[in-house]
């Protein structure tokens, strides 16, 4: 037990990284799966075909907004939980919220243009499940699915390094400060003794 608390202590981030990107992922399909049964995609796609005009613009639709609620969740859970930003006062939140939707933003750009690449490019199949003798379709779910995994990673990235990055205390400088001048006192020291020594030598 303790070597699992010491292995959670040790890449907690990662895990809880891991942990609630998973949710935000689900929280994105959940919101897209409601979207497109609001704009009725399986109805247009065995109408119309998946490349036709009027299912990418309502496909594309329901993947922006579904962006936009989960990187509201993404934003309160990273910030709390995973990297555990702590700011002061309103003007460093914001600052720090706009920062981790700019970088969202950035990786939006890969999870909303490339599923609609995967589609066209054949990567279309669509998952269904019966529930109480009723079939539910995702539509083109593997290409959301793909999609999703690239994203993770591009946002560990984008939020480890440069939305949450931790700067140093000021005590942690004042003690990075402290041992690098008793390394410099210490070596400076040395270099007096084998001085002292030399001086010696020549005086025998």
């Amino acid at each position: 037990m303790n070597k699992i608390k010491e292995l959670f202590q040790k890449y907690r981030e990662v895990i809880m990284y891991l942990i609630f990107g998973v949710a935000t992922t689900l929280v994105n399909f959940i919101v897209t799966f409601g979207l497109q049964r609001l704009f009725k995609l399986t109805q247009i796609a065995n109408e119309y075909g998946k490349s036709s005009s009027k299912y990418q613009v309502l496909y594309l639709t329901a993947n922006i907004i579904a962006w936009f609620v989960a990187v509201l969740f993404a934003f309160f859970t990273n910030k709390k939980y995973v990297f555990e930003s702590r700011t002061v006062g309103a003007k460093a939140y914001f600052s720090e919220m706009g920062k981790f939707f700019g970088a969202r933003a950035a990786s939006g750009v890969v999870e909303n243009a490339l599923p609609s690449l995967l589609v066209k490019i054949g990567l279309d199949q669509s998952v269904s499940v019966v529930i109480a003798s009723k079939t539910y379709t995702y539509e083109s779910f593997w290409a959301k699915a793909i999609t999703a995994v690239i994203v993770i990673i591009l946002n560990y990235v984008f939020s480890k390094l440069f939305v949450f990055r931790k700067k140093k205390d000021a005590g942690d400088a004042a003690e990075e400060g402290d041992a690098k001048a008793s390394e410099e006192a210490g070596a400076e020291n040395e270099t007096l003794a084998e001085k002292d020594v030399k001086e010696g030598g020549a005086d025998e």
